[in-house]
């Protein structure tokens, strides 16, 4: 995944390509042209090659065109407005038009026209454009594996911090490997306890992220949106859909209900949830001794997590990982230059992990550094790094702050954050009065619902975005299924058209026999034997088409995971509970992929406004 890479759109990668594709044809090419492409663009009018149109354009001197410089001017908190998508302007760009000979155009020549047809050719110019770059079109990257989920509109200039969580959010661990040892560690500490662990293996495809666990049953759940239950697996066998509608037919998964219902809503949880499920097999076969005392699926559950709990504080785990980096992390090359183009644009970047500074120093120094430019260090992408930040108390109250002052940890007192700064504790407010930005300007990233981003935007108003690496895999599966749901579909439409005569046929014999007149006057001619036969034949068809659909439905999702079906849908129309927490929670999803399925989510155009200085409409899709 690109992880945080999209949280300003396609735009920063794009322009990260620009930059890489130029320095290889021409080094002479000054990298801050690439900050406002958006001018080679709009104000193009003579018919001459792309490439030599760019180098033409880049001939004026970097200083003379960067962002915010002589050539613009940036609208501020005083004089910002509301645009018409209910927006605040603050951050905008506007061109000063003293400065247009320095591109040698005349803007009155080369706008006239209707507006419509001037951004119809321009359009086409800045798709070839792109192509003779090597990058891909807006229309074309709707389709990339890249891409971000938006659930409501955010002008990106009046953003003025992003901060980012460092695990699965900056740093992507290889779930296989790092959820693998700490299941390890995890059944180590329960074999230590007494528990009878030999023979089990983890299994990630055991459970998916958005699962729920029922405490009290030994079951893991799938719900919908509404919190009704579409599957249930008991320990590690799945029940069949007549238990599931006898075990929770009357029953909503009701997550405030935290005694009961346990939210898989990161990838940490993978691990513990594996444990638990083949645990609750142990404890049904009566495998865990009676030592142990009384035990329910309640204490089983808090035996696993105080096993897992005791493999991270105890260090063992992170030991292993810092000494072996290169086995659990997935480095991406051009997260580091997405950050490092945020900054540039005027972004305060900030890091706000809860874990500690030599966890984070060692996997932050193994992921970044060998992919940025000029020596530079991971430190110096971010305005204020916070460690140990213990989320979610970091974004509710104030703990006191300190300074860590020397490459072992060392650390003291502190009760103000300053640029380039590394802490340890804190709070969010500490960090909005540092940097003298508070709520909505602050746009915050992470990968757990509740932890980074329900908190931030409960108690701060910040704006939210969350990762979600898994449906990278997901938009490959509904790409490789789209045969068969389009058959599944058509099976469906199929029935729904065969039932409804069979309805409509049936409802002229209920009235015949109450000696009324049909729907209509050809229903009411129909003879009672044509009437009769006609709704037999229509239902022998249903009962075959319900014989086909069941195991096509079954098996939809399949190619995601083979028991729990793709992860942002429970059956084939709805969205998951996993969905709905994150339409209720957060503003948008970066991930690798923009899912785009007629099935499960409504096509919508949202507007995101990139902080370096262009517009750019991204088709996303808004899940319902």
């Amino acid at each position: 995944m690109l992880y945080a890479t999209e949280v300003l759109g396609n735009f920063s990668v794009t322009l990260y390509r620009i930059r890489e594709t130029h320095l290889s044809n021409s080094m002479a090419v000054s990298t801050n042209y690439f900050r406002i492409p958006v001018l080679n663009l709009a104000f193009r009018n003579k018919p001459t090659s792309h490439i030599t149109r760019m180098t033409c354009c880049c001939s004026v001197e970097a200083k003379s065109v960067g962002v915010g410089g002589d050539v613009f001017s940036v609208t501020s908190s005083s004089k910002s407005d509301v645009d018409y998508l209910g927006e605040s302007t603050k951050g905008d760009l506007n061109l000063k038009q003293e400065h247009l000979q320095a591109f040698g155009i005349d803007s009155q020549t080369t706008l006239e026209g209707p507006i419509e047809q001037v951004a119809r050719v321009e359009a086409e110019e800045a798709e070839n454009l792109l192509r003779d770059l090597g990058i891909p079109s807006p229309s074309s990257s709707r389709h990339s594996p890249r891409g971000i989920f938006c659930s409501r509109t955010l002008n990106l200039r009046s953003i003025s911090a992003i901060g980012y969580d460092m695990d699965y959010t900056l740093m992507h661990y290889n779930v296989m490997a790092w959820e693998g040892r700490a299941y390890d560690y995890c059944m180590e500490n329960l074999k230590n306890m007494g528990y009878p662990v030999d023979g089990l293996a983890f299994d990630p495809d055991l459970v998916i992220r958005g699962l729920v666990i029922d405490k009290e049953s030994g079951n893991l759940v799938k719900a919908d949106r509404f919190g009704y239950v579409k599957r249930a697996m008991h320990g590690t066998k799945m029940l069949s859909t007549r238990a599931v509608s006898e075990m929770y037919g009357r029953e909503l998964v009701d997550l405030r209900k935290e005694s009961r219902w346990e939210f898989l809503n990161t990838l940490f949880s993978v691990s513990e949830a594996v444990a638990y499920m083949q645990m609750v097999d142990r404890l049904d076969d009566g495998a865990i001794s009676a030592e142990l005392g009384p035990l329910d699926y309640k204490g089983l559950y808090k035996a696993v997590g105080r096993a897992l709990f005791r493999a991270h504080v105890e260090g063992q785990l992170k030991s292993e990982i810092m000494s072996k980096p290169e086995l659990f992390v997935e480095p991406d090359p051009e997260l580091p230059l997405a950050l490092l183009d945020q900054k540039e644009a005027g972004k305060k970047i900030l890091l706000i992990t809860n874990s500690d500074y030599h966890y984070t120093d060692k996997m932050m120094q193994h992921s970044f550094n060998r992919f940025l430019p000029n020596d530079m260090g991971w430190r110096d992408l971010f305005d204020i790094v916070i460690v140990s930040a213990r989320k979610p108390e970091f974004f509710q109250m104030s703990h006191p702050m300190y300074e860590v002052v020397t490459g072992e940890g060392l650390m003291r007192p502190c009760f103000k954050a300053c640029t380039g700064g590394l802490y340890s504790g804190g709070s969010a407010q500490m960090v909005e009065n540092s940097l003298d930005i508070h709520g909505d300007e602050i746009l915050y990233v992470g990968d757990h619902i509740y932890t980074d981003v329900s908190q931030s935007k409960l108690h701060l108003r910040w704006r939210t975005a969350l990762i979600c690496r898994e449906l990278e895999e997901e938009y490959s599966a509904l790409i490789r299924s789209r045969g068969h749901r389009a058959s599944l579909i058509e099976l469906i439409n199929q029935k729904e058209v065969v039932g409804d005569l069979f309805n409509q046929l049936r409802l002229a014999l209920q009235r015949r026999t109450r000696e009324r007149p049909a729907q209509t006057l050809a229903a009411t001619t129909m003879g009672d034997q044509e009437l009769t036969e006609s709704m037999q034949k229509l239902l022998i068809v249903m009962q075959r088409l319900d014989e086909k659909i069941a195991p096509m439905l079954e098996a939809d999702g399949e190619l995601f995971n083979k028991r729990w079906g793709f992860l942002s849908r429970a059956g084939l129309w709805d969205k998951s509970h996993l969905m709905r927490q994150i339409e209720k929670r957060l503003l948008m999803m970066p991930i690798h992929n923009t899912i785009r399925s007629s099935m499960m989510v409504m096509p919508i155009h949202n507007m995101i406004r990139s902080s370096m200085g262009t517009s750019s409409t991204i088709n996303t899709n808004l899940m319902l």
